[in-house]
């Protein structure tokens, strides 16, 4: 596995947020939309580090294996909080990460995570929902199962946004409904950069990383 490219903001915080970008996105975007800015405007003890994860790192199942390693590892040792981020397809595999490793993160800042395939949600649904969804063998081998499952009683906190007309809506609110109401958030519009800006904002508002 080659060494995955970083885009570092770093000021010296106890804590650390680890972003990991949806399909066709880079590092660069977060720093464009202004989610860098973000932090520094408010002077919150948060460092930032967006990670570049293509989709041919992602598909060959390597990703988290390498962001566990290059990344998490390397965090765990020099700050005393460890976050795990994500946009769209970042937000589900920061999920997963959790739920294969869940002492590797503290918490999930999840804006407009996917939910998966349909094929899977259709599952769940069919076994009669989350709770009463038994996975089989096969299940529990495929990470978006073992994501959903984690979610029956997920052991960090997530803050957990999207947009009320996102075309994956419903996938997101069954995320949403696993955690607190206060860690939920539901913008209007769709799956865009704006909305996501405004989510970003209501996390860095919740206080979790004030100075």
């Amino acid at each position: 596995m080659s060494r995955l490219r970083t885009l570092d903001a770093r000021r010296g915080a106890d804590s650390l947020l680890v972003l990991l970008p949806g399909a066709y996105m880079r590092p660069e975007d977060f720093r464009d939309a202004g989610f860098f800015a973000a932090v520094e405007r408010r002077g919150a003890a948060l460092d930032l580090v967006a990670v570049d994860l293509d989709l041919a790192t992602i598909s060959g199942g390597g990703a988290l294996t390498a962001l566990a390693d290059q990344v998490l590892a390397p965090a765990r040792a020099g700050y005393r909080r460890v976050w795990l981020g994500g946009i769209s397809l970042g937000g589900l595999l920061a999920l997963c990460q959790a739920a294969d490793d869940p002492a590797t993160v503290d918490g999930l800042c999840l804006i407009a995570p996917y939910p998966g395939s349909r094929l899977t949600r259709r599952a769940i649904d069919a076994a009669g929902g989350l709770d009463a969804w038994q996975p089989d063998a096969a299940q529990q081998a495929d990470p978006e199962f073992r994501a959903w499952n984690w979610l029956r009683g997920p052991d960090r906190p997530a803050f957990v946004g999207y947009g009320a007309d996102d075309r994956f809506a419903d996938g997101m609110a069954a995320i949403a409904g696993r955690f607190p109401e206060a860690m939920r958030r539901v913008r209007p519009g769709g799956h865009e950069w704006p909305v996501w800006q405004a989510l970003w904002e209501d996390f860095l508002d919740l206080g979790h990383f004030s100075a």
